[in-house]
């Protein structure tokens, strides 16, 4: 049985808190919140709560560290934890700066434990089907993408730090990264980009932004990928959609169905209906991806697996991500 520690019992802490309790032979036995909110959640799921995350490392019993704080709180509450020796789960971004995320990895393999990061679009079926198909090759080449990840401004934020450049790194770390991170696993690092920003004046942040990336494939020949992501002053529904030109197919998932438009033949429509599906007590309809994703993890520190999830495509991607903001 493993016991995890949960650093943060807000919106994604509840997600965690709630799929550890659909997973075998893991507890949460411990949070640290220092907000009222938090410990009263704490109080009903009947885990005892420390005000910080030094003072729940170190009453002990714990296995695993699993930090669901804001972002501009994910250093410190992971170096504590990577320095006691204890595997760690951070929820995305891990970092806003690439140094600051080598900075924890070169600690996770100092202490010989593995430090995973939730990506989780990673873990989505239409994901999971895409990657199939770049690496099989069963509609030729990749030549072009698009993705999509829009939204209504996020006014319910508590405390309004979404919106603190230095606290939240703004729209590319908390939209983009969701896409970039599927781009960068499906094609590599891209060799040149090209960025476009824009929104209302007086803000102190961008609403909406367009990227341009290029690639090469296995003939070095060049291709194409755009992406888009906003922060609307509209009360939008959320929209995450992609779509793939292959040599024979264009791929588009649309949110809901995946569909492979052949040059021959009727369209093929692939299965991607989650088999779990799990309240995320949040702005998610219920879900089985946070629980694939965790039960993943957990099965890696069950195994002793002491290397670093995508190490390299996680530092890539903060990377790319920390330049972004300057157009």
């Amino acid at each position: 049985m493993l016991k995890i520690g949960l650093v943060g019992i807000g919106g994604m802490g509840q997600v965690h808190l709630s799929n550890y309790g659909h997973l075998a032979d893991c507890e949460v036995t411990a949070a640290c919140d220092a907000s009222e909110a938090g410990r009263e959640r704490a109080k009903a799921a009947g885990i005892l709560c420390y005000g910080d995350t030094a003072a729940m490392l170190d009453a002990g019993g714990i296995d695993v560290v699993d930090v669901c704080v804001p972002t501009f709180l994910h250093r410190d509450s992971v170096r504590m934890a990577l320095e006691r020796g204890l595997p760690v789960i951070c929820e995305k971004p891990l970092a806003l700066k690439s140094a600051h995320a080598r900075e924890m990895y070169a600690l996770a393999e100092k202490k010989g434990v593995p430090l995973f990061v939730g990506q989780v679009l990673q873990f989505y079926p239409a994901s999971r089907a895409l990657h199939a198909m770049v690496e099989d090759g069963r509609y030729g080449k990749p030549l072009d993408a698009v993705f999509l990840r829009l939204s209504a401004c996020p006014k319910w934020a508590a405390g309004g730090w979404l919106f603190d450049r230095e606290k939240s790194g703004l729209i590319p770390f908390d939209l983009h990264i969701h896409d970039l991170d599927l781009i960068i696993s499906l094609f590599g690092r891209p060799e040149s980009r090209s960025i476009v920003c824009g929104g209302r004046p007086g803000l102190d942040y961008k609403e909406h932004y367009r990227f341009e990336y290029t690639f090469r494939d296995s003939d070095n020949r060049p291709f194409h990928v755009s992406a888009e992501a906003a922060w609307y002053n509209a009360d939008i529904p959320f929209t995450a959609a992609w779509r793939v030109y292959f040599e024979k197919a264009l791929v588009m998932y649309d949110g809901a169905k995946l569909t492979a438009y052949k040059d021959e033949g009727p369209p093929e429509e692939y299965d991607i209906e989650e088999k779990v599906k799990i309240p995320t007590g949040i702005n998610l309809p219920p879900t089985g991806v946070f629980f694939e994703e965790l039960g993943f993890f957990l099965d890696r520190i069950r195994t002793g697996d002491k290397t670093s999830y995508r190490k390299g495509e996680i530092i890539a991607l903060i990377e790319i991500l920390e330049s972004i903001d300057k157009c």
